[in-house]
């Protein structure tokens, strides 16, 4: 039978295993081992049912107290290993406070996709909605269905890559890159019926050898408005509405003829002219200039004549509208579009396209 000495040894070596624990899992073992389903302590409890009943009293009440006294002491090291673990981990992690912070770097939009949202901002405020449409598009949508035939000799002004289709005679290649975003014009106007106002943002196309003006990708934001009663007039006033918002309210917009652009250049704000021109989807049509940040209109290796084309407008050429299925004696209308990275070097005197594509950090960084 186990004496109330017994138990007091038990308990004598229970809390010295609990002193000598060093960490948390040597602890654990002493608690199965003594506080456990088999433990010391509780195989004691267990033969209570087998002594008399003054012998089970005396013996219950040493082993209840040794019990909890040990349950105790290991609660009291519990506490005191944890706090030793958390010390070290903290210690093992510690951070030297004097050192700089590390800096967050946040990203940004890059120039080109600034200036397509400023542009886009001005149209919307002017009544326009946002149109996209493939990059890869049929030579219908690209060529065909905007009055330039297989034949037409501006196709030339616009040369592109063509995708080959397995084992096809060159001439049915009709999958181009397109090589501007007038294809999206077509899409829409065959899609719904006037009034169409939109402009298409987006990336095009061309066999161009670099240079500092020239890319063979590049971006484009196309305009298109078709209504009732819409003429040359309409056309101006929104070029001109969109270049004081765009350059500034001191801009000037001028209608000039090819022999007197140069005339009349007034001061202040930026100088925009609008040139007589041809395009086979508008009739009539006009260029649009700037004149050239880097020289003031005297003439550099940016511009070569002291302005740099922005973009090309006109009126709506009637074949056009027949090939989307509107009746040109009903509805007109007119079309324009920019070259982004044209305006975006004009707006910060950035003197080469080149500079947009390079990832040079760098540069990237200043706007």
């Amino acid at each position: 039978m186990v004496t109330r000495v017994d138990l007091e040894n038990t308990y004598e070596k229970a809390k010295a295993a609990v002193a000598a624990a060093t960490s948390l899992q040597q602890l654990d073992q002493v608690r199965v081992e003594y506080l456990g389903k088999r433990g010391k302590i509780t195989s004691v409890l267990k033969t209570l049912g087998r002594l008399t009943p003054e012998e089970r009293k005396e013996i219950g009440q040493v082993a209840n107290k040794v019990r909890q006294n040990l349950e105790g002491d290991i609660k009291e090291k519990q506490e005191e290993l944890s706090s030793e673990e958390v010390i070290k981990r903290l210690a093992a992690e510690s951070v030297d406070i004097t050192l700089p912070g590390r800096e967050h770097v946040y990203g940004r939009r890059h120039l080109i996709s600034q200036v397509i949202k400023e542009i886009t901002d001005i149209f919307l405020g002017l009544g326009y909605k946002v149109a996209e449409g493939p990059e890869v598009e049929l030579d219908y949508y690209n060529f065909k269905a905007l009055n330039t035939p297989a034949d037409h000799p501006a196709r030339s002004l616009q040369d592109t890559f063509y995708i080959r289709k397995a084992g096809a005679h060159p001439a049915d290649n009709d999958i181009v890159l397109r090589t501007h975003t007038s294809p999206v014009q077509i899409r829409v106007m065959k899609s719904q019926k006037p009034p169409v106002y939109i402009i298409a943002p987006g990336r095009a196309f061309r066999r161009d050898v670099p240079d500092p003006t020239h890319s063979p990708m590049f971006h484009q934001v196309e305009g298109l408005a078709v209504d009732k009663g819409i003429t040359f007039g309409d056309l101006k006033g929104t070029l001109e509405e969109f270049s004081r918002q765009m350059f500034g309210r001191e801009s000037q917009v001028r209608v000039v003829a090819r022999e007197s652009f140069e005339a009349g250049i007034a001061e202040g704000g930026q100088q925009i002219r609008l040139r007589p021109h041809f395009f086979p989807f508008t009739e009539p049509s006009a260029e649009v200039d700037v004149r050239c940040f880097a020289c003031g209109g005297v003439g550099c290796r940016i511009c070569g004549s002291g302005w740099l084309e922005i973009l090309g407008a006109g009126m709506v050429d009637p074949n056009v509208l027949i090939e989307v299925g509107y009746n040109p004696e009903e509805v007109s209308g007119f079309a324009f579009g920019m070259g982004v990275e044209r305006i975006a070097m004009l707006l910060y005197g950035v003197p080469d396209i080149r500079m947009f594509f390079e990832n040079d950090l760098r540069f990237v960084k200043q706007f």
